[in-house]
This record gives C-alpha cells, sequence and structure tokens, in this order.
C-alpha cells in the first residue's frame, strides 16, 4: 500500500475537480492489490506450518508405535529366535520370506525359491509370488541387501522400522484428506490427535508389524486424500492428471500389498457408483476412478502371475458391468424427476445383473473357489430427499440443510459404508476408525455445519461462524491434551519383557533334533512360527485364501477330533509327515463356550457327539474311538506302534511317525 502511494506521488498533481476521483480510484485499487498479496503470503504461511504440523505428527506417530514396541518386548534385548517367535501366526509366515530372500545365496536364488516353493505346503510347489502378498517383503529384502547398511542396521529392525515409517505416512495422508476437506489444517491436527489417542481401535501395528493391514492401508489413505483432493472444483488439467496418477500409484500399492484388496475397494466403487447415480460427482472423474481400479487390480494380477482369485474377483465384474451399462444406457441424468428415478432404477437392476453374469462366467471358466469363504454381503439403507420443490419452499429447506461438496458427500458415504463393514468384521474395524478420525475432525472444523447449526438457532453471522470453527477444535484439542497425556506417558513409561519359554524350547530342539528336510504337523499358527525360526517344511499354514489348503488343513486338525490312530497316522503321512506337534492349549481348549471350541467343530463335522454336558444335534453320534490327542500320551500299543514320543514340555507334545514299509 506505500508502494502504491509514493508512486502516485511521484507526478504533480492538477487540481481540478477530477482529482479525488482519481485519488479514490487509486487507493481502492492498491488495497485490492495489498489484500491480494497478503493473502497469498498468509496462504503460504498456512500451508507451510500445516506441512511441518503434519510431517512432525507423522514422525511422532511412527516414533510413539515404535517405542511401545519396544517397550512391550524389550526387542532390542532379547535372543533372534525370541524376537521371530514375537512374529505370530501369519505374521511369522510372511517375515518368513524376507528372511529367506535375505539369506539366499543370490537375489536370483531367492526369487526361484519362492517361485517354486516346496517348504510352505509339503507334497506341493507352490508359487508364492502368486499364492501370498509378499512382493513388499521381496523389494525390502532387495533393497536391505544392495543398501551399505548391513553393518549397522539387523534385517529385523529394517523391516520393522519400514512398517513403523509407514505409520508417519497414514498419519499424513489423514491429516491432508481432513485438512481438503475442512479448508483448515487444523483439522488435520485434530484428526491426527484423534488417530494416536485411539490407536487400540485404529492400529494393531505395534504387535501384529507384518499383518498385511499394516503395508496396505497407509497406501489406501493416500489414495483417499488424492480422491478428495480430485473431486475438488476448478482443478487445471494439469492439476487433474497429476492426481489421477497419485490415485492410481496408491491404487496399485494398495491391491498389491493386501489379498482383502478387491473387497475393500469394491465397497468404494459402490460408494461411487450411488453417488454418480444421484449426480453429487461428476461422471468423467468417476469414470476415470473405475478404469484406475481395474487396471490397478490388472497390474497387480500380472505380477502375481495370473492369480485366479484377482481374475475372478466381483470387483472387476461390477466396474466392467457399470462401463457396459453406461454404453446401453445414455442421458440417465435428464428429463423429468420419475423418468429419471426409472432410468435409475433400470440402471442399477441392469448393473447387478451383469456383475453376477460376468462374475459367474469368469468364476466358471477359471474354476475360481479360492475366496469362497469371504463373501458377505452387507445391506444398507441409504434415504434421499426429494430434488425438485418450489423456491420458497428450497429457501426454508437451505436454512437448515447442508449442501455436501462431491468431496465431502465422497467421503460420508465412504465412512457409512465402511462403518457397516466394521460392524460386521472386527478386524474391519481399523479401516473404519481411521477415517471417522478424519470425518469427525471435518465436521468440528467445517463452515457449512456451523453455520446450519448457527441458522436453526437464529444465531448466525459469518464472524460468529468463523469464531466457532476454529475455537471449538481449541478447546477439543485442549481437552484431548488433558484427558489423553497422562496415559501416554504411563504407557511409554510401562516396561514388560517378551515371555515363552515353551515356544523357544520347542524351536531350539527342532533345530538341534531333527534333518533339515523333516516335515511337521500341527495347528497353522504354530506351523508358521517353525517355518520362520527352523526352516523346516509344513503340511499347512496361515495364509487360507486357497481352497486345496482349507481341505488339507481340515485334515490334519483330525489329531484333535475323536479318530483312531491307524485314521490319523494314515491322513498325516499322506502329507509326508514326519513329525507331529500337539499343543494342550488347543486340545483342552476352555477359553471358548461349547460348540466354539476347535474340538468340537471338529466332532461336528465329524458326526461325533462334543464333549460335556449340554444339547447336540439330533444326528450326532457318539463317536468309537476317544480323542486322539488325549489318549495318545497313554503310551498304549495301539498308538505307539505309529508314533514315539521326542519332547514334551509343559505346553507342546512332539511324536515322531514310523515310516511303516
Amino acid at each position: 500500500m506505500t508502494t502504491i502511494r509514493q508512486r502516485k506521488g511521484g507526478k504533480v498533481p492538477e487540481a481540478d475537480e477530477d482529482q479525488p476521483s482519481e485519488e479514490k480510484n487509486v487507493n481502492s485499487e492498491g488495497k485490492i492489490l495489498s489484500d491480494h498479496t497478503g493473502g497469498k503470503l498468509w496462504n503460504i504461511l498456512s500451508l507451510t506450518v500445516g506441512g511441518i504440523v503434519a510431517i512432525f505428527l507423522g514422525l511422532l506417530t511412527s516414533v510413539y508405535v515404535a517405542t511401545l514396541h519396544e517397550n512391550d518386548l524389550w526387542f532390542s534385548n532379547i535372543k533372534e529366535v525370541e524376537r521371530e517367535i514375537s512374529f505370530r501366526t501369519e505374521c511369522g509366515l510372511y517375515y518368513s520370506y524376507y528372511k529367506q530372500m535375505i539369506q539366499a545365496a543370490s537375489i536370483q536364488q531367492g526369487l526361484h525359491g519362492l517361485v517354486y516353493d516346496n517348504k510352505t505346503e509339503s507334497v506341493r510347489t507352490i508359487n508364492i509370488l502368486e499364492r501370498m502378498n509378499v512382493y513388499q517383503e521381496v523389494f525390502l529384502s532387495i533393497l536391505y541387501r544392495i543398501l551399505p547398511i548391513q553393518q549397522y542396521l539387523e534385517p529385523v529392525y529394517f523391516y520393522i522400522y519400514t512398517l513403523f515409517g509407514l505409520q508417519a505416512v497414514y498419519v499424513i495422508a489423514l491429516y491432508v484428506t481432513s485438512w481438503l476437506l475442512s479448508g483448515t489444517w487444523l483439522s488435520g491436527l485434530l484428526a491426527a490427535c484423534w488417530y494416536i489417542t485411539n490407536r487400540i481401535d485404529t492400529t494393531r501395528v505395534e504387535f501384529t508389524i507384518p499383518l498385511r493391514e499394516n503395508w496396505a492401508l497407509p497406501f489406501f489413505a493416500v489414495q483417499i486424500a488424492a480422491i478428495t483432493y480430485l473431486f475438488r472444483s476448478h482443478l487445471q488439467p494439469a492439476q487433474e492428471r497429476l492426481t489421477l496418477l497419485g490415485v492410481f500409484v496408491a491404487t496399485f500399492l494398495f491391491s498389491l500389498t493386501w489379498q482383502f484388496n478387491q473387497f475393500m475397494m469394491l465397497i468404494q466403487a459402490l460408494a461411487l457408483f450411488i453417488l454418480d447415480c444421484f449426480d453429487i460427482l461428476p461422471t468423467a472423474k468417476v469414470t476415470w476412478l473405475y478404469i484406475i481400479q481395474i487396471s490397478g487390480l490388472l497390474l497387480v494380477c500380472a505380477l502375481q502371475f495370473f492369480n485366479s482369485m484377482i481374475l475372478g474377483s466381483l470387483l472387476i465384474s461390477f466396474n466392467a458391468s457399470i462401463l457396459i451399462a453406461r454404453t446401453i444406457q445414455k442421458n440417465l441424468k435428464k428429463g423429468s424427476l420419475l423418468n429419471r428415478l426409472r432410468k435409475l432404477i433400470l440402471h442399477a437392476l441392469l448393473v447387478s445383473s451383469l456383475t453376477l453374469l460376468v462374475n459367474k462366467f469368469i468364476k466358471k471358466i477359471l474354476n475360481l473357489e479360492s475366496d469362497e469363504h469371504i463373501f458377505k454381503f452387507l445391506k444398507a439403507k441409504f434415504g434421499f430427499g426429494a430434488t425438485s420443490c418450489s423456491n420458497q419452499a428450497l429457501e426454508k429447506m437451505e436454512e437448515c440443510t447442508v449442501s455436501l461438496k462431491p468431496d465431502a458427500a465422497y467421503n460420508l458415504i465412504h465412512t457409512v459404508l465402511f462403518g457397516c463393514l466394521a460392524l460386521s468384521t472386527m478386524r474391519m474395524k481399523y479401516l473404519w476408525t481411521s477415517h471417522m478420525c478424519v470425518f469427525a475432525s471435518f465436521g468440528l472444523c467445517s463452515t457449512e455445519v456451523w453455520r446450519l447449526i448457527l441458522k436453526c438457532a437464529h444465531l448466525y453471522t459469518s464472524q460468529r461462524t468463523q469464531v466457532i470453527k476454529y475455537l471449538i477444535p481449541i478447546i477439543t484439542l485442549l481437552y484431548i491434551l488433558y484427558k489423553f497425556w497422562p496415559g501416554i506417558m504411563d504407557e511409554l513409561l510401562e516396561l514388560r519383557e517378551f515371555y515363552d519359554p515353551d515356544t523357544v524350547e520347542l524351536m531350539n530342539w527342532i533345530k538341534s533334533n531333527t534333518p533339515n528336510t523333516a516335515v511337521f504337523a500341527g495347528s497353522m499358527q504354530l506351523l508358521a512360527g517353525v517355518k520362520l525360526c527352523t526352516g523346516r517344511t509344513l503340511t499347512n499354514h496361515p495364509h487360507y485364501e486357497d481352497k486345496h489348503l482349507r481341505e488339507r488343513t481340515k485334515q490334519i486338525y483330525q489329531i484333535y477330533a475323536k479318530r483312531s490312530p491307524e485314521d490319523v497316522y494314515r491322513i498325516l503321512r499322506s502329507f509326508s509327515t514326519d513329525y507331529v506337534i500337539l499343543e494342550d492349549s488347543i486340545c483342552y481348549e476352555r477359553r471358548h463356550s461349547r460348540g466354539c471350541r476347535l474340538r468340537d467343530l471338529l466332532d461336528i463335522a465329524n458326526g461325533h457327539i462334543m464333549d460335556g454336558l449340554g444339547e447336540n444335534e439330533p444326528d450326532l453320534k457318539p463317536s468309537l474311538y476317544p480323542r486322539f490327542c488325549e489318549e495318545i500320551k497313554k503310551n498304549l500299543p495301539s498308538y505307539t506302534i505309529h508314533f514315539t514320543r521326542v519332547f514334551q514340555n509343559k505346553t507342546f507334545h512332539v511324536y515322531k511317525l514310523a515310516k511303516h514299509k
């Protein structure tokens, strides 16, 4: 403003009647330029501060979960076998392939061992890269081998620090999504704080590090942030293309790292379909998102050696059906209200029918049954108001309604659908709770929401709205700090130590007293640890997305059923089993009620009456034989002829199978 005045003052003024008018115009013009410059500087400052806060909170989250992991296990002080045992169930299986790649003589030999694997499932050679989503382990192992860090960082720390680092990406993505929705980074700060303080419900990375979801969800959050930005209006063509590229990369990485990606993206596609049908989202952008989902999955399918489960996914059938239906039905969003509703109903029926037909056709050709245990369809009700009223009615409605922008509408439907999924499956709550932190913080920092509330209370002014928009979130943040900070500090000061001497003793015995080619049978969660700690061959394992493996596991688990020793021996030897491990925690299980224990499920499947007092189905009959896992411990001749006990402690009993000619 000073500069403008100096430039004007450099000229000789003329004393005429037009002078006051010219001075007024110049002052007005100078004020606009000054305001524009000041606003631009403020935006740059806000963007810089908001970005720094986002990075700080992301790094803080990574350090927080890493500290919790160290404090809980004393990971830096325990032995290697104890570190590996701490990767429970399927976590140990996934980490074993990272360890296998690290220990291979060369990268090529390591990859060959994964493509032609005969140690994960006995008497069967499988392609690990096809069956499981372990490309992240492959990439990380190659990175560890080529980087000059071997002398400074152990392989296990390189692995877990990468996962903890991804938590930073996760939190930053949630922060950015909330910021984009509300227009203020204060909303992102609130979302990140809620994510951290509700850690038990938002993540379990500190105690299940190698789980696929811990790899995938950060990329999913990045994808949602990119989609939120994509649905903003007035994007330049270059910005739109760059955003679409970001969506594709995030979608590809999400799909590559988690076998359940297709089901998550199916819900996402359903949200896009609903909003597109009601003309809330721009159709062209939605079409690109359908194409990106399909192309991302097909690229992953190619990398996984054309995995049939991906080709037969409902997502590909659904998205393809939408694109086909659009070419058949045109002008869906034109005409009167009744005409549009009729077209939309026919469109939905056509898409549903095509999806089922295409999916059935693909599965019939591929003979696909690997995903039959996963599908659980959810029903949700969505209410939509009328789209036409009189002008007076609209004016009254506008006083007490919020007009959702495309990005907010998408995130709302996304939150609702994933909330329904969380209600059905406990494991899926981590998808919903983290996004709920984003949407809740957006609601608290939203100008539209506070405008609605104040208008309904007849207290609306623009200044009051702005004050409340910032004041309430700040008060909320102070309350969060007051309530949760002491608990977080106590949690960080609580020191524990890994302690599982029975499992450690078992693994050490196996490594010292059995040949490298020995085949072990047992529970799938224990065998994952056997493979990781000892490298022995397994009969079954916890990666359950294969019908043949499910049938095999059911047969192996007859060791906990009421079967004769001859039957159990025959079953185990059919898989070339050399040793079988029995666990007292399964054989004498007391945690679950009658009818839910593993041995009860086996009895029902075999047509036998369950143990204990209680009702039984009328078609169940008493077994002719006692429970194998109990009776074998009596060392009766009918058992010792086939099984010899070679190891036992308070938890485990290992029996060697005789090799009859």
